[in-house]
């Protein structure tokens, strides 16, 4: 039975995530699924704040190369312990970012 994690949202509803990672190897423990289930700390929003803080200091970062458009990709994973950290791709932080210009009007 996989783990689920159950993530409480600003409505005081409860969003259950199954667990990601490998799946089990050899024999599996039975039980009520109640005994699967680890509750996230905090709520949604409050561990995708720092998330939002993120984006919005890359956006005024990037702001000055005067690009049209700036696109800005990374993994986010949720933390029953930790809230939400940054996935890693390999050995660090994987971050993409994709700046536009397009051709000004004469």
């Amino acid at each position: 039975m996989p783990d689920l994690m159950r993530i409480t949202l600003d409505d005081g509803s409860d969003l259950y995530v199954q667990e990601a990672g490998p799946p089990a190897e050899g024999p599996v423990k039975a039980g009520r699924i109640g005994d699967t289930i680890e509750q996230f700390t905090g709520t949604l929003r409050s561990a995708l704040d720092p998330v939002v803080q993120a984006c919005r200091d890359i956006s005024d970062r990037m702001r000055p190369a005067g690009a049209d458009e700036c696109t800005v990709e990374f993994g986010v994973t949720l933390s029953a312990v930790a809230g939400a950290v940054v996935a890693k791709a390999g050995t660090g932080c994987h971050l993409k970012v994709r700046l536009t210009w397009s051709k000004q009007a004469s």
